[in-house]
């Protein structure tokens, strides 16, 4: 019976940019020209999948990078790979475990610029109950009250608890999870 990995979301999860402070400017996530994927392996073999709901608070000032704050959560229970098996077996306990642990977090606060509309964020990371920081090389362009930010990071599942049991080895699917992020969302104007 096939089974998934996917620590994905997290990013998920997860994931993210920008969130409120006092100073900040206000964004709202376009979560129709937004998305959050994941890659994996499943007996050698490569397959993808996505994440179809997810929302997210988001605050950032291009001028004061450090007062970003964001605060992401992905809906566990829509994953989607396109392949019924594997979609039938990732929200069971022996992956995301959705009926105890419905959505993954994602919290950071402040953006490190690195140059050239890119930044580190570093946050934490909550899935299955377990919570890690991870960090996030951004790629964020703001053209007026637009912004479009990018990312990807590899996870691994186990460090979440996800395939748990025989799929804990990586033996039928591989332990690494890529996460690709692209989010898309427009400054409020008051």
């Amino acid at each position: 019976m096939k089974k998934v990995n996917q620590t994905a979301c997290f990013l998920i999860f997860f994931w993210v940019f920008l969130t409120p402070s006092a100073s900040a400017s206000d964004w709202t996530l376009v979560a129709t020209e937004s998305a959050i994927e994941f890659s994996g392996t499943q007996t050698g073999v490569a397959f993808s999948g996505k994440f179809n709901r997810f929302n997210a608070d988001i605050a950032f000032d291009p001028a004061d990078p450090a007062s970003a704050f964001v605060k992401a959560e992905i809906d566990l229970a829509s994953a989607f790979t396109g392949d019924t098996q594997r979609d039938i077996a990732i929200p069971q306990e022996d992956w995301f475990f959705v009926s105890s642990f419905p959505s993954a977090t994602f919290e950071a606060k402040g953006f490190q610029p690195i140059g050239d509309n890119r930044y580190i964020v570093t946050g934490a990371l909550t899935l299955r109950g377990v919570k890690k920081t991870i960090t996030l090389p951004v790629h964020l362009k703001i053209d007026g009250n637009r912004a479009e930010m990018r990312s990807e990071i590899t996870l691994n599942r186990t460090d979440f608890g996800v395939g748990s049991g025989p799929w804990s080895e990586g033996k039928w699917v591989g332990l690494d999870v890529a996460v690709s992020l692209h989010v898309v969302a427009e400054r409020s104007v008051p």
